[in-house]
């Protein structure tokens, strides 16, 4: 960042990318990302920290698909999601990056209530 901003160092991406918005698209959520003009990439097996949700607000894992700046996430059991979330755990370990190489900051679209404490059984 000092080199953008303090040196004027042309040409760079210093900063890490970030969610931007949500667009549903039939079964599918794509989200847009800043910071992240020259695309997305994962490291790895499939990034694992992406969930979607419909309107019962039950989180399941996500299938994702790369395209330039955007993620676009499905669950074959969600016909029409309306939240996603990534890295939204405390265990979570993210392997999506810019491709500048830094990671994808966690996001989540909804602002529901988050369970700290399991419920009783």
């Amino acid at each position: 960042m000092a080199l953008d901003k303090t040196y004027k160092v042309q040409g760079l991406q210093p900063y890490y990318p970030t969610y931007e918005s949500m667009e549903v698209q039939k079964s599918n959520v794509i989200i847009t990302f800043k910071h992240a003009e020259n695309g997305l990439e994962q490291k790895g097996t499939a990034p694992s920290t992406v969930y979607i949700a419909g309107a019962d607000q039950k989180f399941l894992p996500a299938t994702i698909k790369l395209q330039g700046n955007k993620l676009i996430a499905t669950n074959k059991a969600i016909k029409e999601p309306v939240a996603v979330r990534f890295g939204f755990s405390n265990a979570a370990v993210g392997n999506l990056f810019g491709k500048n190489g830094l990671p994808v900051a966690p996001f989540r679209t909804d602002n529901w209530d988050v369970l700290t404490v399991a419920p009783a059984q």
